[in-house]
């Protein structure tokens, strides 16, 4: 009879750099003023576990072989160094005023 060793349950890791609704940047490829360029893009965390995480972007992204990523989705690793925290803030749009009745 085998010996069955049992395998310890893998705990959630707690050095997980980012979370869901995280704003970070990403090295990437993407549209800017019309031209692609391959600099720093904002985006919002949508999936995220211990290795991997989804950003996802408001402006085009393209792929490194050019296509371009129909749903705006990049997947990063946790601890890549394409990817770090958003120094600055995601600007809001001005909310419309509403006219006043007299």
């Amino acid at each position: 009879m085998k010996r069955v060793t049992p395998v310890p349950a893998v705990a959630p890791a707690k050095d997980q750099r980012f979370h869901v609704g995280d704003l970070v940047d990403v090295f990437c490829d993407h549209t800017q003023s019309g031209d692609r360029v391959r600099d720093w893009l904002q985006g919002v965390v949508v999936q995220a576990d211990r290795k991997m995480l989804a950003v996802q972007f408001v402006e085009d992204v393209y792929l490194t072989d050019g296509w371009m990523v129909p749903d705006r989705v990049l997947w990063c690793q946790q601890s890549g160094a394409n990817i770090r925290p958003s120094a600055r803030r995601r600007v809001r749009r001005p909310a419309a005023r509403r006219k006043v009745r007299s």
